[in-house]
């Protein structure tokens, strides 16, 4: 016999019946075929997600990165903490992983430049005088 610990203390895991949990058996019957079709559907993302080259995921995240600060960058008036965050981490993830992001990576390379120079005129045009 299989056992879980939780903060409630500790309790049997029957893996045949793992999915008829309590929390799920107070589900309606409606609600309980809803929570079993996330779990397919997560469940099919999760297979694509496997079968996809880890490097195309993660330069679909470090693009996830540069659309954050471009929001931020938006922004009236724009976010600049916020902005510069988001333009670290993907510096610091393609920085740490130079030359292992395949056919991305000159592209994403490009749009962190391009973030960088468009942060730096934001930043220079809040630092300016009015009549500037």
């Amino acid at each position: 016999m299989n056992s879980l610990w939780t903060p409630d203390g500790e309790h049997s895991v029957n893996p045949e019946q793992e999915a008829e949990s309590s929390e799920f058996s107070e589900l309606s019957q409606e609600e309980q075929e809803q929570a079993e079709a996330l779990a397919a559907e997560m469940n099919a993302v999760r297979e694509q997600l496997a079968a996809a080259p880890a490097e195309i995921v993660v330069a679909n995240h470090l693009m996830g990165l540069y659309e954050l600060a471009a929001i931020h960058l938006s922004q009236q008036p724009p976010k600049m903490d916020e902005a510069s965050l988001a333009i670290d981490a993907m510096a610091a993830v393609l920085d740490s992983l130079a030359g292992r992001l395949g056919e991305a990576e000159g592209t994403l390379k490009d749009a962190l430049h391009q973030i960088r120079l468009a942060f730096v005129q934001l930043g220079n045009q809040e630092d300016a005088p009015d009549g500037e």
